[in-house]
C-alpha cells in the first residue's frame, strides 16, 4: 500500500468512551487544525464525564505494532501522546521513538483523569521520566504533573514552578511547557522553557467555566503545528489560543466579557508584570 503523503499526527493515548477526553480529543482537535490522524490506542477505558469505572490496558507489543504500522502506512510528522498507564507501555512507546528520533514528540503526562482516577502506575513515573520523557520534544505538565515528576511539593508560586521545571531540564528534557491551568487568580498563564533559553509565558485571561480534555487538545495542537513545520514557540502560541476560544465558546454567552484582542501575547518574563500563578503569589523576577 502507498504511503499516504499528506501529513499526519500519530496519537498515541487511551480512549474515553464518553468522548470528553483522550484519543476523541486528540482527533477532534487535529481535525480542526486540517490535519489526519493515525492511532496506536493504549488503553479501552469505560468513564462518563464524571467518573472512571474500569480501565483495561493493552498488551505492550501490541501498542508498538500500531505504533510501527501507523508510521508505516502514513508520513507522519508529530507523535502526541497520552495517556500510557503501565511501565511496560511507556517502555515500548519509548523503544519506537528511539527508532524514529525525526520525528517530533508531544507529551502530555496524564497521571490522573479529571475525576481523580490514577491513570499511571506509581512505579511507573521514575520510568516515564527517564527513558520516555528524554526522547520527546516538548512535555505538557500542569502543576501536579510538575511536581510528581520532580519528585517535590506542589509549587505555591512561579519561582518554585520555575524551579522544578528547570530541575527536569537539567535531568535531560527538551523542553517543558508548564500549565498554569489550576493554578488561583484571574490570570491562566503557561510558561515555555528550555535549555539555555529564557523562559516565554502565554498569558490569558482565566475564564469563568470548565471542560475536561483541555490538556489533551493543548498538546494536541502542539503536535499539528509541529508538524505542519512551526517552530515550537508559534505552535505553543497558536494552540494556546485555540484552546481558548474553544472554552470561551462553551461558556454561556452572557459570561462572555473577552475579546480575541484580550487572549494572550507569548512574552518574556521579565516583561510582564501580571503574577500568573495567583495575585496572592510573588511575581518572578530574574
Amino acid at each position: 500500500m502507498a504511503l499516504r503523503r499528506e501529513p499526519h499526527v500519530l496519537v498515541v493515548g487511551g480512549s474515553d468512551s464518553s468522548g470528553g477526553a483522550g484519543i476523541a480529543r486528540d482527533i477532534e482537535t487535529i481535525s480542526a487544525l486540517n490535519l489526519r490522524t493515525c492511532l496506536a490506542v493504549t488503553t479501552v477505558t469505560v468513564q462518563t464525564h464524571e467518573a472512571v469505572m474500569e480501565i483495561h490496558n493493552l498488551q505492550p507489543g501490541l501498542v508498538a505494532d500500531q505504533m510501527r504500522a501507523a508510521l508505516q502506512a502514513n508520513a507522519v510528522g508529530a507523535i502526541k501522546i497520552g495517556m500510557l498507564a503501565t511501565e511496560q507501555i511507556i517502555v515500548a512507546v519509548a523503544d519506537v521513538l528511539r527508532q524514529n528520533p525525526q520525528i517530533p514528540a508531544v507529551i502530555d503526562p496524564v497521571l490522573v483523569s479529571s475525576s481523580g482516577w490514577p491513570l499511571l502506575d506509581t512505579g511507573a513515573i521514575g520510568v516515564l521520566k527517564h527513558e520516555l520523557i528524554p526522547l520527546c520534544r516538548l512535555v505538557t505538565p500542569n502543576l501536579i504533573e510538575l511536581a510528581v515528576l520532580a519528585g517535590s511539593d506542589l509549587a505555591i508560586d512561579e519561582d518554585g514552578a520555575l524551579q522544578q521545571g528547570q530541575k527536569l531540564l537539567t535531568a535531560g528534557l527538551q523542553a517543558l511547557l508548564i500549565k498554569g491551568g489550576h493554578a488561583a487568580g484571574c490570570r491562566s498563564t503557561d510558561i515555555l522553557l528550555r535549555a539555555d533559553q529564557e523562559p516565554i509565558r502565554f498569558d490569558a485571561p482565566r475564564l469563568a467555566g470548565s471542560m475536561r480534555g483541555t490538556g489533551c487538545a493543548l498538546a494536541s495542537a502542539i503536535a499539528a503545528h509541529l508538524a505542519n513545520g512551526s517552530l515550537l514557540e508559534d505552535g505553543v502560541r497558536k494552540s494556546k489560543l485555540l484552546v481558548f476560544e474553544k472554552l470561551r465558546k462553551s461558556i454561556p454567552r452572557d459570561l462572555r466579557q473577552l475579546s480575541l484582542a484580550e487572549a494572550f501575547l507569548g512574552s518574556k518574563l521579565a516583561a510582564s508584570s501580571s503574577p500568573p500563578f495567583g495575585e496572592s503569589l510573588r511575581q518572578h523576577a530574574k
